[in-house]
């Protein structure tokens, strides 16, 4: 007698689950094309009108402040120098040239002043915002997160004042986030072509899975990250960090879309193309920014063959120049210990960043200052992050690691991998001075974290309507928060005369002192 099928169902103890598709969803990219360009304009706009907003103030009277007093000159020395600089107010050239360039840029168009030295820095700023706001959307597949994600780095203080100061770190930012978005495009090109590969039957041709062609996301990100090198020698963390996390994409696609032995058709079609993207191509780029300096008869260290070192070898002597000419500033920087005497009431370590606890004063001006109704005012530019995004970073890091290891949720893994490429490698050297400007690139991949956690509040699986409304509301509320904090902090991230007690009420922890 055949068993009741029903009734069998009906006493089961372990209730059947249905399972999971054969492939992964083909899901590539956002498809609200036109209302995520309407959303991305409008960040535009807004981050275009905070950062270009009485750019030009303030100065030193008339001369720049903080560490722009390194390199705005330096800039400027390289417009009338085809190129080169000599540094000759401090006698070294630390920093490679890419970052001094663009700031040469702006100092051609609107000539040596305030506005002619931030010009570039604030362009980047904006183009920043433009491009979390537009990575957030594609990770989580939501314009609304990713307008969300564009709002909160408008409003973040450090990347506020990196945008409006004439230093290196703006720069480097915007190299670093823009090759970071091209890896996350590629990542969803990859898969595409994985899934038609999969649906033509042609999956496991071979055990190690199909080629997926040339990868012009993947080498752009290369280029992009051989400009950020050129901007700063940290950039080389992105480097390492970036090539793991891309070679980790391939592994979770060509398992997820059913290769045979997927590790091994990772080592075998993806490693050595990711080899030479990561490396030589950012190599060559870096020479390349030293273009200026090998034409040039006089530049420093130009020609050290005969002097620093014998004639001949494997390598041309320009290149060999070029290394004694790096090896000098890469001695000046080791050097630049506390052990050997060097401190600045402004250094601070690693471990006070995620919370911006030790902001970076660039400017202060108390004497003789109008323009606030009082007697004493006070004119100050701090990096400082806003407390809103900054203070809660702990739970957030905590979030993102269960999210990216217990849920092995990928959104999360990647903006995680960008934060520590911009955090965890300054422990290796805790002896260096340094300074919280060092945090800057950190800055869009907490943002980014916030968004997706933003998100999750929003989109909650399961929810009912009341639910639903009140995830609205507490997402709301935070970028309320959010934006009103940096409306209050606006005058000691910009130079406005405030009085002496609007000062101390800005200061909120004695550490920012």
């Amino acid at each position: 007698m055949e068993p009741d099928v029903a009734a069998v169902e009906r006493n089961r103890s372990v209730p059947v689950i249905s399972p999971g598709p054969l492939a992964p969803i083909g899901d590539f990219g956002p498809l609200d094309r036109m209302q995520g360009w309407a959303m991305t304009s409008i960040i535009m706009a807004l981050a275009a009108l905070t950062r270009f907003l009485n750019l030009g103030s303030p100065t030193d009277g008339g001369t720049p402040i903080f560490d722009e007093k390194h390199y705005a000159p330096q800039a400027w020395q390289m417009l009338g120098n085809h190129g080169v600089e000599d540094n000759p107010g401090y006698g070294l050239v630390v920093h490679p040239p890419v970052g001094k360039e663009l700031l040469a840029l702006g100092e051609g168009l609107f000539g040596y002043d305030g506005l002619g030295w931030r010009f570039a820095g604030a362009v980047c700023g904006v183009v920043i915002v433009v491009l979390v706001a537009r990575i957030v959307r594609r990770i989580t597949r939501s314009t609304l997160i990713g307008g969300i994600a564009g709002l909160l780095l408008i409003a973040d203080g450090v990347s506020f004042v990196s945008a409006r100061t004439a230093l290196l770190d703006v720069f480097l930012v915007v190299f670093v986030v823009a090759a970071f978005g091209a890896l996350i495009v590629d990542r969803d090109q990859m898969r595409a072509r994985m899934y038609d590969v999969l649906f033509e039957g042609r999956i496991a041709d071979t055990p190690w899975g199909p080629r997926l062609g040339v990868r012009w996301w993947r080498f752009g990100a290369g280029v992009l990250l051989g400009l950020a090198v050129a901007t700063k020698w940290s950039g080389l963390y992105f480097i390492l960090f970036f090539g793991l996390m891309t070679l980790a994409f391939d592994v979770s696609a060509r398992r997820q879309y059913r290769v045979p032995r997927p590790w091994l058709g990772t080592l075998r079609r993806d490693f050595a193309p990711a080899v030479y993207v990561f490396s030589l191509i950012p190599l060559g780029v870096y020479l390349a920014s030293y273009a200026p300096w090998f034409a040039s008869e006089t530049a420093v260290d130009r020609h050290q063959e005969g002097q620093a070192f014998a004639e001949g070898g494997l390598m041309p002597n320009a290149v060999r120049s070029l290394w004694h000419f790096t090896y000098g500033a890469f001695k000046f920087h080791s050097g630049l210990t506390n052990a050997a005497g060097n401190h600045h009431p402004w250094e601070s370590k690693p471990w006070t960043w995620p919370m911006s606890l030790r902001p970076v004063l660039y400017a202060i001006d108390q004497d003789g200052v109008a323009g606030c109704g009082t007697q004493s005012c006070v004119k100050a530019v701090m990096l400082v992050g806003t407390p809103a995004l900054w203070f809660i970073a702990v739970p957030v890091l905590a979030w993102a690691l269960w999210r990216s290891f217990v849920k092995r949720d990928w959104r999360y893994a990647v903006a995680l991998t960008g934060y520590c490429a911009g955090y965890l490698p300054w422990f290796a050297d805790i002896d260096r001075q340094m300074y919280f400007f060092y945090a800057a690139p950190m800055a869009p991949f907490l943002v980014m974290m916030i968004a997706l956690i933003l998100g999750d509040v929003l989109y909650a699986p399961r929810q009912n309507a009341e639910r639903r409304t009140l995830g609205l509301l507490v997402v709301c509320f935070y970028v309320a928060a959010v934006i009103t904090n940096f409306a209050w902090m606006y005058p000691i991230l910009t130079g406005l005369p405030i009085s002496q007690a609007t000062w101390n009420m800005q200061i909120w922890l004695p550490s920012w002192r």
